[in-house]
């Protein structure tokens, strides 16, 4: 039944078929168990013919009212024109699911794939493209040592960059303490305004900035990433939380209100169920009987369609016979026959005649030769004793 849905799903069923006749798509055991007999005979029915149609051979679409028995016979035949083998009987298609449907349904769907010249294909499999956040974090993760290693040399470059002189530093060391010592009593006052100040430091403030520059290669990004995220989702849990639990309640109050109405009008409606149920165990039982007395009155048609036709052979027989007997042209026919029969025999008798006297004239013309041979046979013999 998977292979018939892939099939069918091929040569757009459902856009040639369903969409035309309101039919709801295929499940992928629809045929292969029985949920509603007369729903999936139809469906059978529309089916093999859109198939056959398709195939290139001419089927009308059967109607709801249609006969089922010749409307099998007809698919069946159908199928026996295709070249393949039908060993099972015709009653099992009149169910509407089972092996022999989904047979003739594949065969009839591999027809169509050859006669639209339909060829499988090696499946083709897209390509994958890594994400490059995730080789960034690879890359990271396995460069950890480099980086460290990186991050000490730059260590060691700011130190030797700061690295302070001894020398100087005690000459430095040297002229504060002279200057202490040197130094006024009284307090220092700076003679500076405080507006050029502050413009002062306000210009000089963006050179005073550190700035560090973040390398996405370093995991310490990443952590900080992952804990920033973190405390995201924290408090954005706990603000939805409270809506969730809200909807939670609301939900369950519906679901509950929801299955006591269903009880009650179970409850109410338990009696209708029953008639129902019994009602279209009634309706099941006279369409089997139905399908039966049809199937009946098919085969008592045929049969008599068969005697009807013997019966007009025999009529026409009979009239022929009929007209032979009181025609009288064959009697004419008959003495005209006969007496030349008689004239020929009379000929014959004639011939016959004189064949017998020509052959008794030529016997005794024999006879007389051989007796003359005789005596001239004789005479010599009795000359010679007489010397």
């Amino acid at each position: 039944m998977e292979d018939l849905l892939d099939k069918l799903k091929l040569l757009s069923y459902e856009d040639e078929v369903l969409r035309k006749q309101n039919m709801k798509p295929l499940s992928r055991h629809y045929f292969a168990l029985p949920t509603n007999p007369g729903e999936q005979f139809y469906m059978f029915c529309t089916l093999a013919a859109w198939l056959i149609s398709k195939a290139g051979h001419h089927f009308d679409q059967p109607q709801e009212y249609d006969d089922p028995n010749a409307t099998i016979s007809n698919i069946l035949s159908e199928l026996r024109s295709f070249g393949y083998s039908v060993d099972f009987p015709p009653s099992r298609l009149k169910a509407g699911y089972g092996e022999q449907v989904c047979y003739v349904l594949d065969c009839f769907a591999e027809e169509v794939l050859k006669h639209i010249h339909f060829s499988w294909k090696r499946p083709t499999y897209p390509t994958e493209e890594q994400d490059e956040e995730n080789v960034i974090e690879d890359d990271a993760e396995l460069t950890l040592n480099k980086i460290e290693d990186e991050i000490a040399e730059e260590d060691s470059d700011n130190d030797q960059e700061h690295f302070i002189d001894l020398n100087a530093l005690s000459a430095q060391t040297q002229k504060l303490n002279t200057k202490e010592s040197s130094k006024p009593e009284e307090i220092l006052e700076s003679n500076t305004d405080a507006a050029e100040w502050i413009l002062e430091v306000e210009r000089v403030l963006p050179q005073l900035k550190v700035t560090i520059r973040t390398d996405n290669k370093d995991w310490r990004v990443h952590v900080d990433q992952m804990h920033q995220h973190r405390d995201g989702i924290d408090t954005s849990l706990k603000e939805t939380k409270g809506y969730l639990d809200k909807l939670h309640n609301e939900v369950a109050k519906a679901l509950e209100k929801v299955s006591s109405r269903e009880k009650y009008i179970n409850n109410q409606l338990e009696q209708l169920v029953q008639e129902y149920r019994s009602v279209q165990a009634q309706l099941s039982e006279a369409k089997e009987r139905y399908q039966q007395a049809s199937g009946g009155v098919t085969e008592r048609t045929r049969i008599l369609a068969e005697i009807t036709e013997e019966l007009e052979k025999v009529k026409q027989e009979m009239e022929e016979k009929g007209s032979s007997m009181t025609d009288g042209a064959p009697l004419v026919k008959i003495k005209q026959a006969l007496t030349k029969l008689k004239h020929e025999i009379v000929q014959m008798d004639i011939r016959t005649g004189v064949v017998e006297h020509t052959l008794l004239q030529s016997t005794l013309k024999e006879k007389s030769n051989m007796t003359r041979d005789m005596h001239a046979l004789n005479i010599p013999e009795s000359s010679i004793g007489a010397y």
